[in-house]
């Protein structure tokens, strides 16, 4: 029971985690039908800046339980400078080429922004960590379930998983904002001829989901040694998510995570040789049942 308990706590962990990247990128393609593989640098971009941020703040010899104001600034920091940056820069002129032309413009961008860390912070591991050893990561210290222990690291996690789902529900569901979102997704053309700005809500989607994928870095950053290369792994795992919720759904983005966080908990604890294949294994059969994932829903053809 112990070893269950263990694989459900780590499965929860680990979802929420994936949640969190991938459902900025579930809501980029939703709303502007891009795959955006650049998501991964993105990412990394949150963890090696929380790095910084975070290296500056206990250099000061400030309180440890302040880094995580530091991590929350990286996240924001992120989004709101290459997001903007992104969009407004390069995406606005490739809006209404075919879904293959912008797959390669993000992976030429995900390429450039892989040499920009390494120009920047150098190839060596970092670690979130203060002169004394104190990191975000312990500050909190730990809990025990079942004679196992946790620390209570992971339970910010699962908040920001939650948070960040509700939120975003409640903006798409109940406000204004997110009708007109909706209407964007539905039928671009129509609604630039109804009056709604649709570059700005582009802009404002681009910049929202880049800074999701900030965040998930940031908050990963203080629980690994931040490394180049971690966007390449991180984007393979937020796509298997995507495509196993269904492409540009958030109900389905969040099912996905459960799922892929369950079966790598499930594979870790009882046949570790079979962690990435399992996950691969899954994505398989539900795309062998559901071609366009779980929570596809049915497209609009324009005659």
């Amino acid at each position: 029971m112990s070893q269950l308990l263990a694989v459900v706590i780590d499965g929860i962990v680990y979802a929420s985690w994936l949640f969190i990247i991938a459902v900025g990128l579930t809501l980029i393609y939703g709303v502007m039908k891009i795959l955006n593989i650049a998501h991964g640098s993105l990412y990394a971009l949150g963890a090696f800046t929380a790095v910084s941020f975070c290296t500056a703040w206990f250099g000061h010899n400030y309180a440890a339980a302040g880094s995580f104001a530091m991590l929350a600034a990286a996240a924001i920091v992120v989004g709101l400078v290459f997001g903007p940056l992104i969009e407004r820069g390069l995406l606005r002129f490739m809006y209404g080429k075919d879904e293959v032309v912008l797959v390669l413009v993000t992976y030429a961008l995900f390429l450039i922004l892989e040499d920009v860390i390494k120009l920047v912070w150098g190839v060596d591991p970092l670690l979130v960590q203060g002169p004394n050893g104190e990191t975000p990561y312990s500050v909190l210290g730990n809990f025990e379930a079942s004679g196992l222990s946790y620390p209570y690291y992971n339970l910010v996690l699962v908040g920001v998983a939650v948070a960040t789902g509700a939120a975003l529900t409640w903006v798409l569901t109940r406000t204004r904002s997110g009708k007109l979102l909706i209407a964007v997704i539905h039928d671009r053309e129509m609604s630039a001829a109804m009056g709604i700005d649709v570059g700005r809500t582009y802009f404002v989607t681009f910049t929202v989901g880049a800074m999701l994928a900030a965040v998930g870095g940031a908050l990963t950053a203080p629980t690994v040694s931040v490394v180049t290369g971690m966007g390449a792994e991180v984007i393979v795992m937020a796509f298997a998510v995507v495509v196993i919720g269904g492409l540009g759904s958030l109900p389905g983005a969040a099912l996905g995570a459960f799922i892929v966080g369950m079966v790598r908990a499930a594979s870790i604890h009882y046949k570790p040789e079979l962690e990435l294949f399992s996950v691969y294994l899954v994505m398989a059969v539900v795309l062998i049942v559901r071609p366009k994932g779980l929570f596809s829903g049915a497209e609009v053809r324009k005659i």
